[in-house]
Order: C-alpha cells, then structure tokens, then sequence
C-alpha cells in the first residue's frame, strides 16, 4: 500500500522504542479525546436532526474510538522485552493491532452499508433533516482532518505502521464526514434520498480502507519483505563498512515496525577466522545504528582478487 512508503525515508532519523512508545501513546490520547467528544456529538445529533449519514459518521467515530484503544493496547505490549518464547521480542504486535484495526473497519464499514440499503428499499420513509445536522458534519470535518494531519507526522517521525494505519483511520472519518456534508445538503435541497445514500458511501469507503489495512498487515506477518529502496540503502551500508568486499542475498523481513535482515558478506580470503568474524561484528552494528534493524545475520563468504586468481588458474595449468 502507499501509505507504507511513509515511513521507507533512510534519511530520516531513527527513534529508541521508548521515545516511538511514548510518542504513540500520547498521539493516541489525543485522538481519544477527539473521538469521544464526536462520537457523542454526532449520533446525538444524527437522531435529533433525523440524518442517517451523521449517525453512520458518529458510529465511524466510534470505531475510531475502539481502534485507539487498540493501539494503546498493541503500544504497551509490543514494548516488552525479548524472552525464550518470543527471541525478537513483541514488535509484531503492532502488526497484529494494524490486523485487528482493519478487520474492524471492514465489519463496521459492512454494516454501515447495509443500514443504508434498508433505508433505500423505502425511500419515501427518508425524512428531511434538520439544518442543524450541517453544521456538525462541518465541524467534524475539520476536527477529524486535523487529527489527520498531526497523528500522520507523529507517525512519519517516530516511522511507525501502526500509527499510519490509526492516522489514515482518522481520515477516512473526515473524508466520511465531507460525503456525509454533501449528502445533508442534498437532503436540504429536497433530495432526502441523498442523506442515505451519503451513509452507504461511507459504508463503502470504511470497508475497502478496512480490507486495504488487512491486507496489507496480514502480508506483513507472511514475511514480506521491505521496499527495494530501504533495502539498497541498508547494503549501501554494509558495502561502506571496512574490510566488507562485495555484499549478496540480502533477505528481509518486517518484524512490526522493525525489520530483520539476513545477508552475505565477502571478506578477504587471506584473512583469518577471527579478523573476518570482527568486520561481520562491525557491519552488523553500522547495519543496526544507521537503518530500523531489529537484528542483521550475517554469513561471511571468502573473497580473492580477480588478478590472484588467474594468477592460480596459470600456475595450476602449468
């Protein structure tokens, strides 16, 4: 997905998982107290000034509520400490959270739309809404794409998945509230159908951000590996480091918002065991300093001098 690309700059600078920690929870927080007070305003509004939208909008809020909670729970967990059962320690709750976050959307989004079609079946039911509903879905709008736009550089700095998904959560709210805006004006204007149908788009669009952050954590958790760039940026690393001649089979995996890296280095083959050991020890540790690597394996391979071995080819032919 797009979105991931977010958090794939090599240049930007790297965050120790307490300081990510702390960051996502207070973002988190954050959000928290703007969902609470929308969920509350807008479906005490929707069923005051008769809007179907401005109900599905607040019950959208109100998943937003739940998915911070999530968060929180998947910041606190992830945070714990490697022990035998888990040897890479608990990042990949994170993924899980992202997992559980879009399966939410996607239920939430369904049923969203399926209110809408039973409102649809009976379309001279659809009662005219109230002037009133307009300016909540405005102010919603505003409040959910500023929450948008902090929590999404929150989670560019501290480069964090989860916090994306959470982020990108927000907006399809303020996105859900600009339809459901449109949708209210309609109804105003004399086409009550309109508030409805505004619902079933929002429907639409919850379930397919839900199916997209589904996917896309489930693939995480299958070992998909990072994005070429970040991938030539870590062996731009390892080809950097003294003593390392050449650098091949470099392999990938997320492990949360970490990656863990499996890669082959070529060292002089006239070196001893122990001299080759030391620079695979320094690779690793310019590897784990400079780029969000959990762990670097490294295999060591013998490396000679093209000119020495045709030097050997001869001697032997002769």
């Amino acid at each position: 997905m797009e979105y991931t690309n977010l958090l794939d700059d090599p240049e930007e600078p790297e965050y120790s998982p307490t300081e990510r920690a702390a960051a996502a929870s207070r973002s988190t927080w954050v959000s928290v107290a703007v969902n609470l007070l929308l969920t509350s305003t807008q479906i005490v509004a929707g069923v005051l000034t008769r809007s179907q939208g401005l109900i599905a909008d607040g019950i959208h809020s109100l998943s937003d509520l739940v998915a911070d909670f999530v968060v929180l729970l998947a910041n606190h967990q992830s945070r714990k400490d490697a022990d035998a059962d888990h040897p890479y320690g608990h990042h990949r709750f994170e993924t899980a959270a992202s997992l559980v976050l879009g399966a939410l959307l996607l239920a939430v989004g369904l049923g969203m739309l399926w209110s809408a079609f039973l409102k649809l079946e009976q379309p001279d039911a659809v009662q005219k809404v109230h002037v009133a509903a307009l300016w909540v879905a405005g102010g919603a709008l505003v409040a959910k794409e500023l929450l948008f736009r902090y929590m999404l550089t929150v989670a560019k700095r501290v480069k964090s998945s989860m916090l994306v998904a959470n982020a990108w959560h927000a907006r399809s709210d303020a996105a859900s509230s600009l339809v459901v805006g449109v949708g209210i004006v309609g109804n105003l204007a004399g086409y009550p159908i309109l508030d409805p149908i505004a619902a079933a788009i929002v429907g639409f669009m919850v379930a397919k951000m839900g199916w997209e952050f589904g996917w896309d954590a489930l693939h995480d958790l299958m070992d998909r590996a990072i994005d070429d760039e970040e991938i030539a940026a870590i062996r731009k690393t390892l080809e950097e480091t003294s003593g390392v001649q050449g650098v091949h089979d470099i392999r990938t995996r997320k492990m949360g918002d970490m990656i863990v890296v499996d890669a082959h280095i070529e060292v002089d083959a006239s070196l001893s065991v122990e001299a080759g050991h030391d620079i695979a020890v320094q690779a690793r540790s310019r590897v784990m300093q400079r780029h969000r690597v959990l762990n670097l394996m490294t295999h060591v391979d013998p490396w000679r001098r093209p000119d020495l071995d045709h030097a050997a080819v001869a001697t032997t032919q002769a």
